[in-house]
């Protein structure tokens, strides 16, 4: 009996440890959706000169007007321009993969055009890692973000093209829809609320639905200060678990919002006390630059902080708070408490911070 049960016992032990190793071969589960506006970026060091000649704002970001259209075609023909995958959720996504070092343990979502630029993004994603379930707009070119890099700050005009075109049908097409429900977590930027407020209503309210988290981000002062991009904030925020933004948006929020107020901890504060629709505390999040983090979780406010650079390592400050926003997701994913992921997502935008664009090295120095 007792020689019955070792031999059992070798069993399990032999079957335990064949899972293990099968487990370790076996890419992780997707985790993480992101669903935003895919865009390629024409980046180059310009003058200050280029920004006011476009009446571009440092540190800012807009949607190209008529009046901007040349500067894109100014920008393709210098020199020193740099094409780079972006669109600020799909950093993040692209991000939060490198943190992770998982293959498939992220997806994005979003329209691009049946061009050239199309498949440069699509290539970037799948090459970091990142499932890019585009959908396609056939008539429209690939939408695409100039970068206007002034020392280190930067100034973005982004014309949407295809990826204004993104509809709530692509994502409920069946397989899709089974990665959204089956994503532990949803992530979109703001600028997702100019083009496709249903695809944002359908996945916040599936994770209130399923108990899944949904993240957002405030993004640019202007999405609060055009009413039709407020009211998708409005509507979204119950089924919002997490908040990012950076000191603007958020005193911006505030402003629309008659607080009279421009207190980053107050302010966060209130964020994290608008009711919720689901049984979670929202937790807000503010980044201020080279200042510690803001985190807010049901009124109580702790403070993180980021890590500084000397002024000569720093390349590019295009894509930090994107970054910053991956390595916390991906924090997120790990299950890790909010301190950890404010750690990792300080990490994250301190290696892009020293590159040219939202772009890193193979693999972080960095363990999760």
């Amino acid at each position: 009996l007792i020689l019955a049960h070792a031999v059992t016992l070798r069993r399990v032990v032999a079957i335990a440890r064949q899972t293990t190793s099968e487990l370790a071969r076996t890419p992780h589960k997707m985790a993480l959706l992101g669903m935003g506006n895919p865009l390629l970026d024409i980046s180059a060091e310009v003058g200050q000169d280029l920004l006011d000649k476009y009446e571009l704002l440092p540190g800012n970001a807009i949607l190209a007007e008529p009046k901007h259209q040349p500067l894109f075609g100014e920008m393709f023909k210098m020199p020193n321009v740099q094409l780079i995958a972006g669109g600020a959720t799909q950093n993040s996504i692209r991000v939060a993969q490198w943190m992770l070092q998982e293959p498939g343990a992220t997806a994005y979502m979003g329209c691009v055009g049946a061009d050239e630029n199309g498949a440069k993004l699509k290539a970037a994603c799948e090459a970091d890692g990142v499932n890019a379930m585009y959908m396609v707009d056939k008539a429209t070119p690939t939408g695409t973000c100039a970068t206007l890099v002034v020392s280190v700050e930067r100034s973005l005009c982004t014309n949407l093209d295809a990826a204004n075109n993104y509809k709530v049908e692509h994502c409920k097409e069946p397989e899709n829809w089974k990665v959204v429900e089956g994503a532990k977590i949803i992530y979109s930027a703001g600028f997702f609320a100019t083009v496709s407020p249903d695809s944002i209503k359908a996945a916040s309210r599936q994770k209130a639905q399923d108990g899944g988290i949904y993240c957002m981000n405030l993004s640019a002062p202007f999405l609060m200060q055009v009413p039709p991009f407020k009211a998708v904030f409005v509507d979204t925020m119950p089924y919002v678990d997490f908040l990012f933004g950076n000191e603007t948006e958020a005193q911006t929020w505030a402003e629309t919002e008659g607080w009279d107020t421009t207190d980053l901890e107050f302010i966060a504060m209130r964020l994290s006390l608008i009711p919720s629709a689901k049984k979670s505390k929202r937790t807000v999040v503010i980044t201020q630059g080279c200042a510690p983090a803001i985190v807010c979780v049901n009124g109580l406010v702790t403070k993180h902080p980021v890590i500084v650079l000397p002024k000569e390592k720093l390349v590019d400050t295009n894509g930090a708070g994107d970054a910053y926003v991956g390595g916390f997701l991906a924090g997120l994913v790990r299950g890790l408490p909010v301190a950890d992921c404010c750690k990792a997502g300080a990490y994250s935008a301190s290696v892009i911070v020293q590159r040219s664009g939202c772009t890193f090295p193979a693999k972080p120095d960095y363990k999760l």
